[in-house]
C-alpha cells in the first residue's frame, strides 16, 4: 500500500479521490507538528490559570456560562460525546467513514484546534487499519458541526461504540486493539473540537461530486450516441453558435460532442438529404444544458475543495507571535457545503431530466423515424416502453430531492443555534439522486445503442462504436421482449464503472477541476 503524507490545508481533489478508496497509508506531514504542539500548549495554559474559557473548562451552547472545575474537564469531555452520540439511521458507507477521518485529522493538524498529537495519530490509526466506526446517518442540522455523527465517530476512539472491519461489526474496543491503540482518554477542549466541524456533509458531499461527475460524462457520451440514432445533426455543436453565447463550460461541452460524433457515418448519410429543419431541444441543445450542469459541479468543487481543507471547529486557537488568543466564531456553519450540493443536486437531476428526455424522443416513432418502442415486430413485442416509464419514475424522483435543503432552518439548542444549515441531509441525498441519474442514463445507452443498430449498415462514429462494443460485451442487441431489468442492471454496472469518464476527460481535460 502506499504511503502518503497528509498536507494539511493543501489537499487536493484527486488525493481526496484516492483518500476515499483507502488504497494508501496516510501519514501526517512532519511540518504540522509545531503548530499542532503550540496549540494544545495554548489550551493547557488556559485550564492552568482558570479563567473561563468557551469549550475549554465551560458548558455548551446555551450552558456556556457555566464553568467546570480543572478536576473534571475529562469528564466534561466524555459526557458531550456521549450526550451528542443520538444518531439514528442507517450507517454511512466505509468509503465516506474513511474520508470523514481523513478530512478530520487534516482540520485539527492545521493547528487552530487546541488537540494532542495522539489525537491525530488516533484517527489516522484507524483510517490506516480500515477500522471505521459506525457512523449514523440521520441527525445533523449542519450548524455547530456535524454533531451527533461525529460523536459516533469519536465515540469509538474512547472504546465505545461499535466499528466495522471488512463489513464486519463489532465493539469499538476490539477494532481499537486492531488498529493498535488503547482507548483515548480526552484532555481540555479535544472532545468539542472532535465533535464541531463539516466533515460529514463535506464528505458526503465530496463523495456525491465525484460520482455527479462521472454521471455527466456517461450523459455526455451517451447523449452523443443518442444524436446519431436519431439521426440528428451536429450543426447545434458548430463551435461559432457558442462563441458568441461566451459562457465557457457551454463551448466546451459542445467540443465533446462534436469530437465524438466526428467521423459517424450515419451523420454522413443524411447531411444532404434531410427534411428536418431543427432537432427537439433534448438533442440540439445539450450543450446549453450540460454546460450549466457542469457549471455547477465545477463551483461547487472549488467550494468544496476550500471546506476540504478548512478549520471548522470552535472555538480557535491563535498562536502568533508569542500571543495566544482563543476566539469564538461559526467556521461549524455548513452553509457553503448545503449551498453546494443543492446546486449539485439541480445539476444531477436535470442530467438525468434531459436523458429521460432523449429515451422519450428514440422510443417515439413519429420523433425518431425508427420503429416504435426500438424493436422490430412491435405490438407483439413492447421493447423499450416500460424501460422508459422506469427513467420517467426515476427523473420524477430527483425534481423532488432536488428541492433546496439549505433553505430550511430549526433552531435548536434553546434558540442559541438560532440558524442552521441542514448540509448533511443536503449532501446525503446526492448519492441516491447520483444512483437515479446513473439507472436513468443507462437505459438511454440501452435505447440509442439499439437506435443505432436499427440503422445497419450505417455506422455512427469511432469513438461511439467503442461505447456500443463495450455495451455489447454485456448485453445483446434486442431481437424480441425480455427481461429488461437485467438489461438495465448490466449497463448501469458499464457507467458505475467510470467507464465513459475517461472519453470526455481525453476530449476535455481541464473538465473537472483538480
Amino acid at each position: 500500500m502506499a504511503e502518503w503524507h497528509l498536507r494539511p490545508g493543501q489537499l487536493t481533489l484527486s488525493e481526496l479521490r484516492h483518500l476515499l478508496a483507502g488504497r494508501v497509508r496516510l501519514y501526517l506531514d512532519g511540518t504540522a507538528w509545531d503548530r499542532v504542539d503550540a496549540s494544545a500548549a495554548a489550551v493547557t495554559a488556559v485550564v492552568q490559570r482558570g479563567a473561563p474559557a468557551y469549550g475549554i473548562n465551560t458548558g455548551f451552547g446555551k450552558l456556556a456560562a457555566t464553568q467546570i472545575p480543572e478536576a473534571r474537564l475529562e469528564e466534561l469531555q466524555q459526557n458531550l460525546v456521549r450526550s451528542h452520540a443520538v444518531g439514528t439511521g442507517v450507517h454511512l458507507d466505509d468509503a465516506t467513514v474513511r474520508l470523514v477521518l481523513a478530512l478530520k485529522a487534516a482540520s485539527l493538524a492545521r493547528g487552530y484546534s487546541g488537540v494532542r498529537r495522539c489525537v491525530i495519530d488516533a484517527l489516522l490509526a484507524l483510517y490506516n487499519a480500515d477500522v471505521l466506526p459506525c457512523i449514523p446517518s440521520q441527525g445533523s442540522v449542519g450548524a455547530s458541526g456535524d454533531l451527533a455523527p461525529l460523536a459516533h465517530l469519536t465515540l469509538a476512539l474512547l472504546g465505545e461504540g461499535t466499528v466495522r472491519v471488512d463489513g464486519e461489526r463489532m465493539p469499538a474496543y476490539e477494532g481499537l486493539k486492531r488498529a493498535g491503540l488503547a482507548p483515548l482518554r480526552l484532555a481540555a477542549k479535544e472532545g468539542l473540537a472532535l465533535l464541531n466541524g463539516t466533515q460529514v456533509s463535506t464528505a458526503l458531499a465530496i463523495r456525491a461530486l465525484f460520482e455527479a461527475e462521472d454521471a455527466f460524462a456517461a450523459a455526455v457520451v451517451v447523449g452523443s450516441l443518442s444524436v446519431d440514432a436519431a439521426r440528428g445533426s451536429d450543426v447545434p455543436f458548430d463551435p461559432r453558435i457558442h462563441a458568441l453565447r461566451g459562457q465557457p463550460a457551454q463551448i466546451d461541452v459542445a467540443a465533446v460532442y462534436r469530437r465524438l460524433l466526428d467521423g459517424s457515418g450515419i451523420r454522413a448519410s443524411h447531411l444532404s438529404a434531410d427534411d428536418r429543419v431543427q432537432d427537439p431541444y433534448s438533442l440540439r441543445c445539450q450543450p446549453q444544458v450540460m454546460g450549466a450542469c457542469l457549471d455547477q459541479l465545477r463551483c461547487s468543487a472549488r467550494t468544496l475543495l476550500s471546506e476540504a481543507n478548512a478549520v471548522t471547529d470552535n472555538p480557535l486557537v491563535f498562536c502568533e507571535d508569542g500571543r495566544v488568543e482563543i476566539l469564538s466564531g461559526g467556521n461549524f456553519h455548513a452553509e457553503p457545503v448545503a449551498l453546494a450540493a443543492d446546486a449539485m443536486a439541480l445539476a444531477i437531476a436535470e442530467t438525468g431530466a434531459l436523458s429521460e428526455r432523449r429515451i422519450a424522443l428514440l422510443i417515439d416513432a413519429g420523433l425518431s423515424g425508427l420503429p416504435p418502442f426500438l424493436v422490430r415486430d412491435a405490438g407483439l413485442n413492447s421493447g423499450f416502453m416500460m424501460a422508459h416509464v422506469t427513467a420517467a419514475a426515476l427523473a420524477s424522483e430527483n425534481k423532488s430531492l432536488a428541492h433546496p435543503a439549505s433553505v430550511d432552518s430549526l433552531p435548536t439548542s434553546a434558540n442559541q443555534e438560532d440558524h442552521v444549515s441542514m448540509a448533511t441531509f443536503a449532501a446525503r441525498r446526492l448519492l441516491q439522486m447520483c444512483a437515479n441519474t446513473r439507472t436513468i442514463v443507462a437505459i438511454e445507452l440501452l435505447a440509442a445503442a439499439q437506435g443505432v443498430e436499427l440503422l445497419a449498415p450505417l455506422t455512427t462514429s469511432e469513438p461511439l462504436q467503442a461505447v456500443l462494443l463495450m455495451l455489447r460485451e454485456r448485453v445483446a442487441f434486442l431481437v424480441e421482449d425480455r427481461v429488461l431489468a437485467d438489461d438495465i442492471a448490466a449497463a448501469g454496472e458499464l457507467l458505475a464503472s467510470e467507464a465513459l469518464t475517461p472519453m470526455v476527460a481525453d476530449l476535455l481535460p481541464s473538465w473537472r477541476p483538480e
